[in-house]
């Protein structure tokens, strides 16, 4: 069971050759993201045993799984040589362990990207420097800077900004978005926004944010690398031939991008062939495969993959070497280490609209912060309740 998604897509085209490999059919189910999350809610909370493999975000539902024990250790199962465990990239296999257990292995990856029209401008090497350039570029109908702006939509995107100013969500466990340092990030985020960003900033995801600097009316957008193949489509992009790619920019405490893995894949607790459900993945997954759907223009996990120069061809140039430098200093996650992940990003993009709306920031951060730090309290409970 997985998302509608380009990966999935690539290897079901592919499911014929593990079909002869064990001999057996594979039925593979593609759905929409709320379809997935609904079918997984209502097979497992049945125990139902016609899931093999599920495809899951390691940083969005893991956690919520994990505690309800739907899961299965795949632990000892990586460790097989021929699987090349440590071949994954620091960050995504990290978040593929939970409690000491790894419960699933990645095969997408995302990190952020400037994107910026180098007709216009060089690429900011410091968040400074962004910020100088994209009010000096800024005027009537043409925007410095577009991003998302959306109270929880955009957490995942600022995270980057918050690590580069030396901040983090939580500091061991406890709340940490009024330190001086969050403060900051959510400063910065909110005036350039404000400054140099479209009016309605406050109700921009990637669906609105992304078709304005497509259309060529801002110079610079920093989102995820995955979706540069939009600003390359003649159809909805003006800037195939002006567009740029560069790592984020340092801020206070240097360059910390996230790099983390939007896509995992998982073997179902409840599954009645757990041998063939991991031979699926180790081969969806493995060395080989990694590299030829590395090669299809859909960036994996694995080290190996990003060495092979067949496997990075697909991209332009200065975009792998974005991803290769963000792969290399990224922090593995992007939003709130948490089971109710959702509601932590309500919590935490407050202070964001504040900021964007040229508000105070800091007392609506310190207001966030203890409402943070009281929901951390109960969903530490809510962990560790089994």
């Amino acid at each position: 069971m997985a998302i509608n998604h380009v990966w999935s897509r690539a290897i079901s085209k592919r499911i014929g050759e593990f079909e002869q490999r064990i001999g057996r059919r594979v039925s593979m189910s593609l759905l929409t993201s709320d379809q997935l999350a609904n079918s997984y809610n209502v097979k497992l909370n049945a125990s139902a045993t016609d899931i093999d493999v599920m495809m899951v975000r390691a940083l969005q539902e893991q956690l919520l799984f994990a505690r309800n024990g739907w899961l299965t250790d795949l632990t000892d199962r990586v460790q097989d040589p021929a699987y090349q465990w440590n071949d994954f990239q620091d960050a995504p296999r990290q978040r593929s362990i939970t409690a000491g257990k790894v419960l699933s292995v990645p095969v997408v990856t995302e990190r952020p990207a400037l994107y910026y029209r180098k007709d216009l401008t060089e690429p900011p090497t410091t968040l400074e420097v962004l910020r100088d350039t994209a009010l000096r570029l800024t005027r009537d109908g043409f925007f410095g800077y577009v991003g998302r702006g959306q109270r929880a939509g955009a957490v995942s995107q600022w995270s980057s900004f918050l690590y580069s100013f030396g901040g983090d969500f939580t500091v061991e466990g406890k709340s940490a978005i009024a330190t001086p340092e969050a403060i900051a990030a959510y400063e910065y985020y909110g005036s350039l926004l404000e400054r140099a960003g479209p009016p309605g900033a406050t109700n921009m995801s990637l669906e609105q944010a992304m078709p304005i600097f497509a259309q060529g009316k801002a110079a610079f957008y920093v989102d995820a690398d995955a979706i540069y193949t939009s600003f390359l489509d003649p159809k909805v992009s003006t800037v195939k031939d002006t567009i740029g790619y560069a790592p984020f920019p340092a801020g206070p405490a240097g360059s910390k991008p996230y790099n983390i893995p939007s896509w995992s894949l998982a073997i179902s607790r409840f599954s009645l062939l757990q041998d063939h459900a991991w031979e699926f993945i180790r081969w969806a997954s493995g060395p080989e495969m990694a590299g030829q759907i590395q090669a299809d223009g859909i960036p994996g996990a694995r080290r190996s993959a990003w060495r092979n120069p067949a496997s990075g061809a697909v991209f332009p140039p200065d975009l792998a070497r974005t991803m290769q430098i963000s792969a290399a200093t990224g922090v593995s996650h992007d939003r709130p280490d948490v089971v109710q992940v959702g509601r932590a990003r309500d919590i935490v993009g407050r202070p964001l609209v504040a900021g964007i709306l040229g508000n105070p920031v800091a007392p609506v951060a310190r207001d966030a912060d203890a409402e943070f730090a009281a929901f951390l309290a109960r969903d530490n409970s809510y962990r560790e309740a089994s």
